[in-house]
């Protein structure tokens, strides 16, 4: 019974934290949900990291996503490249991340991945295109939302879209202040390219 109750409360806590992002136009998309180690998004499924339980499930209508909760208490992901674009950097203390965002939404997974929510449709600067441990996640990407759970714990907002009152800064900024800041953190410093004169 303890377990049953457990279970319901973790799908009624995700259900709602959806259905927050869903009423303020943040599309959401259900995500396999973490069962005895591994994510599953039904039988048959063998992929174990975290992923779209239907791809093709995209939703900020809150009737339509309130009933994807309804029965499984699935991750929620936030589709990528609609609304917002993500900047996912890796291996860098949370102090400088949340200084770079400028007041935007940040969130960080178990693993230490930064993930900074920042207007849609850049690409990256030189600066960071080249590096391994900046991604920038845009159209057809996704990232997990907290409270999404992951075998480390769960993914947290550092910056709540609520205290960034829901504003998204200018990625131009934001990778710029990144490109300062990462090489000032010990990382390897960007690749330069030289121009002929």
């Amino acid at each position: 019974m303890r377990i049953r109750f457990r279970g319901e409360f973790e799908r009624v806590r995700l259900r709602s934290s959806a259905l927050g992002y869903a009423e303020h136009g943040w599309d959401v998309l259900p995500g396999a949900y973490l069962a005895r180690g591994r994510f599953c998004c039904g039988t048959g499924c063998r992929t174990v990291a975290c992923h779209p339980a239907r791809p093709d499930l995209v939703s900020h209508d809150p009737d339509v996503v309130g009933g994807w909760w309804s029965r499984r208490p699935f991750s929620v992901l936030l589709p990528t490249g609609l609304t917002f674009d993500v900047l996912e950097v890796s291996a860098c203390p949370g102090a400088g991340i949340a200084q770079a965002a400028g007041g935007g939404p940040v969130a960080v997974t178990p693993a230490g991945h930064w993930m900074i929510l920042v207007g849609p449709g850049s690409r990256l600067c030189p600066e960071l295109a080249g590096r391994t441990d900046v991604v920038l996640h845009g159209r057809g990407s996704w990232v997990p939302a907290p409270p999404t759970r992951e075998p480390g714990g769960r993914v947290r907002w550092v910056v709540s879209p609520t205290e960034a009152q829901w504003r998204l800064p200018d990625p131009g900024r934001v990778q710029t202040c990144l490109a300062d800041l990462l090489p000032a953190l010990g990382l390897p410093p960007p690749r330069r390219v030289r121009v002929a004169a």
